[in-house]
């Protein structure tokens, strides 16, 4: 379990996805194995089925017809992911990654990664659908259902482009599950030598201030250079614009908790952190 995946798939945010993989590579000493997936969309095909209305003696060559132009639309679809792979790897080589691979699939991309996953020490992807106000969106199925489904940590990419982290901002809500990621923080090479900034939002109280110094106080211990925040809001309104703001470039999340996160997480048809951070974000687990 000493891999890297990076799933790749030639959208605007694909390089900024090569190099947080890259990025992570190097951090863990890991390899890096970029994954292509050609998924089959009937809804997306450019031809559709008129065999109905077409006499019998045409419907034969026009079949055939329709079925060599689909051959050679999944010929080309081969061709661009072999040549996106190796792109891929040149530019982690470049990066200073030495173990790298590419693997170009077929299939549903879920399912891929999930069959794949055992081997991953972290998955890397990149969002597909951002949203520029805190207004309602769905997440990218892909995103939602690989975060869901996944055990292991996931580092969305955003479309920006990629700079070499020097502080973290983690999102913290005071529950259980927050103090289980902050465990979690301590031992992640990903982020050992970073500044941190804990952040949490809602309500001014004497329990969130308390919380608060506490999780400050759990960094330190472990080595961390450690700056906190309680800002007045709704977390998914004011937690964006405030990381962003502080110069943060990378924000990290518990995976599941019982709080305002897991409403952020799971919630399909909510606003989310991961839909409107400008800042990529890194989901522990």
């Amino acid at each position: 379990m000493n891999r890297i995946y990076a799933c790749i798939d030639g959208q605007s945010n694909t390089l900024s996805v090569i190099d947080w993989g890259a990025w992570a590579a190097l951090r863990l000493a890991a390899s890096l194995e970029f994954l292509h997936v050609l998924e089959r969309h009937p809804e997306r095909a450019s031809t559709k089925d008129f065999s109905g209305a077409i006499g019998l003696g045409a419907q034969e060559a026009i079949l055939q017809d329709l079925s060599a132009a689909d051959a050679q639309q999944s010929k080309t679809a081969v061709e661009a992911g072999r040549q996106l792979l190796a792109s891929a790897r040149e530019r982690a080589a470049k990066a200073g990654v030495s173990q790298l691979d590419g693997r170009l699939r077929h299939g549903e991309f879920v399912a891929t990664v999930q069959e794949m996953e055992a081997g991953a020490m972290l998955l890397v992807l990149g969002e597909h659908y951002h949203a520029a106000q805190t207004q309602k969106v769905h997440f990218d199925h892909h995103l939602e259902d690989v975060i869901r489904s996944t055990r292991r940590s996931v580092l969305v990419a955003t479309r920006g482009q990629f700079a070499q982290p020097q502080c973290f901002a983690f999102a913290f809500d005071g529950s259980s599950a927050a103090f289980k990621t902050l465990e979690l923080i301590k031992t992640s090479p990903l982020l050992a030598g970073l500044k941190a900034l804990v952040v949490t939002a809602g309500v001014v109280s004497t329990l969130r201030l308390r919380q608060l110094d506490e999780a400050r106080r759990v960094l330190v211990n472990a080595g961390f250079e450690v700056h906190t925040q309680l800002i007045v809001g709704e977390p998914n309104e004011v937690l964006p614009g405030f990381v962003k703001s502080q110069g943060a470039q990378l924000l990290v999340m518990g995976a599941f908790g019982h709080s305002w996160l897991k409403q952020l997480i799971t919630g399909s048809t909510t606003s989310t952190l991961l839909r409107v951070s400008d800042v990529p974000v890194l989901i522990l687990r």
